[in-house]
């Protein structure tokens, strides 16, 4: 047999028998490395540890400290759950078994639903074959022969019509598993040392509501017990937090039936926490040179056309409407307005750079089963801002934008963030638009603003959208969760599409450069992100009730609402419970509202002209002249702290 050049990461080079496996290279290289093996990267490709090497190649060898080492053991762990089920429930049909960001989920055909205790035994039995130390073997099948084989498995039958190459692969576990699958897996069970399953759902056939409804069963799985239990404390913490259950909870906003899914109603208080978030923004504007506008909420379907939505982004828009004019559309997105706001009237390069900034409502149509209270909706508002300049002011402009995304972070008191610079593929593929100068003019232009800043960010190659590079900015919040919040995005296409044009110092025409830049994403999902962030207790700033009067008895009650007017006074958010109950009562209803200040007023209170303060975090903080408690909260609110 003849032998092949292996060239590990270190650049050094082995010679070895066609045939033999990644596993193999390993053991000769060290034992220890051969226990730690999760996966092979073989030529840039990820393969199984017992796939055999026939060419020269190079080789890496993944451990568990390689996050592509931890997507292909979830994927395995995802196998051996369906595995688990068809020992158990053996009618059950295959769908899809993925690995996600958070573990992995399978897709089953089952007659009958799946419960808890189901989960309880599928989980015993994961267990049981992985004590079995069987091996992921793959199979190499003709597609002509896997359609016979399973012409009765509809699933397995569609998936490899469309995916299968003339000869695909399958992977085995155990007597009863087989699975059209591309793999990589791990070599045995044994491997896998720490998982769980979670929960059970329902899932469209490849998220096609017209398809077939299956089960989903969805889990998790790490490397070790340690980073499991880390884990699912955290989604315990996560579901306390869940804005969802907190919305209601505090009476914040609701999603009404009779009105439809995805579309938000916010109640008093809800609608009061909402007005701090926009007026805030508004106000930010103003004093960084935006010029607020407002368009329409529905335009002709021409416009649509004109930008490029109406056929691109058409599974994304509503239905059009008919109307004795024109046929219209409700808008998706805000940037045609505001272009043609800019397109109204001629522009001189003395004029540059135009900021158009509005919250505006827009409206996608999103399937039922991915929306999510306040973070997946069909009507939500965007601080949207366009901004059109000249090429050489671009830089500056960015700057600025990265700039009040981060004061944007601060003010609401996210100090962790990352940031991702996703670029193009140099016009290799040919999906992108715009000239190679151009897409050299605002790649620079963004690394040089990140620069300037000193941000730390990833670059994305082939992650541009079309139309141009843009910089994602994701924020951590108080559980460590990464959230999308900020985007500044390049547009090479409208500006072309709409002919904008500015008169520069040369007397000729010229086209600007648009930037989008969105800093809250939509107010919907930046209110729920702040509703998890802070557990339900906004900061005194927010806060839709800032303090609460509680008089013990009936006799502090006109004391009680004295007090209550000077909190009007001076714009603090206010309000008495009056009720007849006792006064630990009205302190445990107000510390389940999250009220941050609790004034309690007895007879000596009302004698002294003082209160005593309660805070919602720090507990009793003594009796003070209502005068300092007002200052006390008055401060809190005009430097808008985030910590108390």
């Amino acid at each position: 047999m003849s032998n092949i050049q292996i060239t590990l990461p270190d650049g050094s080079q082995q010679s070895v028998e066609a045939g033999s496996r990644p596993i193999d290279i390993a053991r000769a290289i060290s034992p220890r490395l051969a226990d730690a093996a999760i996966v092979a990267k073989v030529n840039g490709d990820l393969y199984d540890l017992t796939r055999p090497l026939e060419t020269d190649a190079t080789l890496q060898i993944l451990t568990a400290k390689d996050p592509a080492a931890l997507t292909v053991y979830r994927h395995s762990t995802a196998h051996l759950l369906a595995a688990a089920v068809l020992d158990l429930f053996p009618e059950t049909k295959l769908g899809i078994g993925p690995p996600i960001d958070t573990g992995f989920y399978y897709d089953f055909d089952r007659p009958t639903a799946f419960t808890p205790e189901d989960l309880e035994k599928i989980e015993k039995r994961m267990w049981e074959i992985q004590a079995r130390d069987l091996p992921y073997e793959r199979i190499l099948t003709p597609k002509d022969e896997g359609l016979r084989k399973y012409a009765d498995d509809w699933m397995k039958k569609e998936l490899i019509e469309e995916r299968a190459g003339d000869v695909f692969s399958q992977y085995t576990l155990g007597p009863h598993f087989i699975d059209f699958c591309r793999g990589p897996h791990l070599p045995s069970t044994s491997k896998v040392k720490a998982f769980k399953l979670l929960s059970i759902a329902g899932a469209y056939w490849k998220g096609d509501e017209k398809n077939k409804q299956l089960q989903r069963i969805y889990g998790t799985a790490f490397f070790s017990k340690k980073d499991l239990d880390e884990y699912l404390a955290k989604l315990e913490e996560a579901k306390k937090r869940d804005h969802r259950k907190l919305g209601k909870e505090l009476d914040l906003f609701s999603i009404q039936e009779l009105a439809g899914p995805g579309l938000i109603f916010f109640h008093p208080k809800g609608g009061i926490v909402r007005r701090q978030i926009e007026d805030w923004m508004r106000d930010q504007y103003i004093k960084r040179g935006y010029s607020l506008v407002y368009t329409p909420h529905v335009m002709r379907a021409e416009l649509w056309k004109t930008s490029g939505h109406y056929n691109f982004y058409g599974d994304n828009m509503f239905k059009r409407m008919e109307l004795d004019d024109a046929e219209y559309q409700l808008k998706p997105m805000n940037c045609p307005g505001h272009i043609l706001i800019y397109r109204d009237k001629p522009h001189s390069y003395r004029d540059l750079p135009v900021r158009l900034g509005e919250l505006g409502t827009v409206y996608r149509y999103e399937r039922s089963g991915v929306l999510h209270g306040l973070l997946r909706v069909r009507g939500f508002t965007q601080d949207d801002a366009h901004i059109f300049c000249a090429p050489e002011q671009i830089e500056d402009e960015i700057v600025d934008c990265l700039q009040f995304a981060i004061d944007t972070l601060h003010t609401y008191g996210f100090d962790e963030y990352e940031a991702e610079l996703s670029t193009w593929d140099n016009g290799a593929s040919g999906k992108y638009d715009g000239s190679p100068e151009q897409w050299k003019l605002a790649e620079d232009a963004l690394a040089k603003a990140t620069a300037r800043l000193d941000m730390k960010v990833k670059v994305m190659p082939d992650e541009a959208a079309f139309y141009g590079p843009k910089i994602d900015v994701k924020l951590v919040d108080a559980i460590g969760r990464l959230w999308q919040l900020s985007t500044v995005q390049f547009d090479f296409t409208l500006p072309r599409r709409f002919g904008l044009e500015y008169i520069a110092e040369d007397g000729k025409a010229h086209q600007p450069v648009m930037v989008h830049r969105a800093l809250y994403g939509s107010v919907e999902r930046f209110f729920g992100i702040l509703l998890e962030h802070y557990a339900g207790a906004f900061p005194v700033w927010l806060a839709p009730v800032q303090a609460i009067v509680l008089p013990i008895t009936d006799r502090q009650s006109d004391y009680a609402r004295s007090v209550r007017d000077q909190l009007d006074a001076a714009g603090i958010r206010a309000t008495v419970d009056d009720r007849s109950e006792k006064v630990n009562l009205k302190i445990r209803d107000a510390q389940l509202q999250k009220i941050p200040y609790m004034l309690v007023v007895g007879g000596r209170e009302a004698e002294s002209g003082q209160v005593a303060v309660r805070h919602r975090k720090h507990g009793d903080k003594g009796a003070k002249p209502v005068a300092d408690c007002i200052a006390e909260i008055r401060g809190l609110i005009d430097s808008k702290a985030v910590t108390e």
